[in-house]
């Protein structure tokens, strides 16, 4: 008797964002994860200037080496394309040295990307459009989980709070009202970015000039929200299995060091400076609204697989709603599969989870 075929996954990583180093380290856990007698693996690599290429798959290249980031580039592995004919559900490689030829019946992909053409709804449009199931969320959701502004509009609507924070348009600064409203400090941020790439902190009006410019290298539309004095807790969440209610983690309190002023960049992947409690301690009361407000925000904004949910607790145990991530990192530091491990789902089973989820949802309506 035959065994069965294994599942094919295709691990899509990289990509055209800022958060392009990110992407590889959490695509390096994540084949380090797969069981391959269970599956087999598509190592998809997406260069910074958007070229696909098929990739050895070795998660040691993936690695953050000491402060070296790793980096997709043409010459990692042969150029591939997806087929025009939804029906093929295949990779194609242009340039094998055997000639071209199909990697073909890719059951589900994982596309392990941040940011800017992975994560706001555009590689999940071409998949949707290619016919092939996919872990996370869909395309409207995706897109205004990437978008603070909206994620704020539709959050409010579902009754979860949010910090006072004002949306600058291209070329827009803020008013002198806006500046008595939301008051020092400020955090100005890029509408659509992640990893706290072009984040600054302004303790001084005459400093908000040169904090847009650096968010506006990023995304022209840009976020100043007022500084909530608070607690940063976060909570992972999972689409319910067959059908159920999201599901919320154990919650995670992110601490820095004083050597950084906010959870920045080098604090969450160069320096080794962060205190992570899991469970967070919280009074019973405030980790479950905590959680309702997560799963909450999970179906407000109708995500499907995953997210992570941040919150801002303040000592009054008052709680606003930081973001939503719709494909949180999957790095060994990373919140999300550490939640998880903690609520008693450890990274391979989180991984598998993800994947079956994808398969039984599908593409399409739902």
């Amino acid at each position: 008797m035959s065994s069965p075929r294994k599942t094919r996954v295709a691990v899509v990583f990289g990509g055209r964002s800022s958060e392009h180093a990110i992407s590889c380290v959490s695509a390096g856990s994540i084949l380090s994860a797969l069981d391959p007698d269970e599956f087999e693996v598509v190592p998809v690599g997406i260069t910074r200037d958007g070229r696909w290429v098929l990739t050895d798959g070795d998660p040691r290249t993936l690695e953050i080496q000491g402060r070296q980031l790793p980096e997709v580039t043409a010459e990692a592995g042969s150029a591939v394309v997806l087929p025009a004919d939804p029906t093929e559900r295949s990779l194609v490689v242009l340039d094998a040295a055997d000639g071209p030829r199909a990697l073909a019946g890719v059951d589900v992909v994982f596309p392990a990307l941040h940011g800017q053409y992975g994560e706001d709804g555009t590689i999940q449009g071409l998949l949707e459009m290619a016919g092939i199931p996919y872990v996370g969320a869909n395309v409207f959701a995706s897109a205004a989980a990437m978008d603070k502004e909206f994620t704020k509009k539709l959050a409010t609507a579902e009754g979860i709070p949010v910090g006072p924070y004002v949306v600058l348009r291209a070329g827009a600064t803020l008013s002198d009202a806006d500046r008595e409203r939301l008051g020092l400090p400020v955090f100005v941020k890029p509408a659509r970015g992640g990893s706290s790439v072009g984040v600054t902190k302004v303790n001084d009006w005459a400093d908000l000039d040169a904090a847009l410019a650096v968010a506006r290298e990023v995304d022209p539309k840009v976020l100043v929200e007022a500084a909530i004095v608070g607690r940063e807790i976060e909570c992972g969440v999972l689409e319910g299995e067959h059908g159920g209610p999201p599901e919320a983690s154990m919650l995670a309190e992110i601490r820095v060091s004083n050597d950084h002023e906010f959870y920045d960049f080098e604090a969450k992947y160069l320096d080794e400076t962060l205190e992570v409690d899991i469970p967070a301690a919280l009074p019973e009361r405030v980790t479950r609204q905590v959680q309702e407000y997560a799963c909450r925000t999970f179906t407000a904004l109708d995500c499907a697989g995953l997210a992570r949910v941040d919150f801002f607790v303040t000592p009054e145990l008052d709680i606003y709603l930081n973001e939503i991530n719709t494909m949180p990192g999957f790095t060994p530091t990373s919140m999300f599969p550490q939640m998880w491990a903690a609520s008693g789902l450890e990274y391979p089973k989180l991984i598998t989870r993800l994947i079956r989820t994808a398969q039984r949802r599908g593409t399409g309506l739902h």
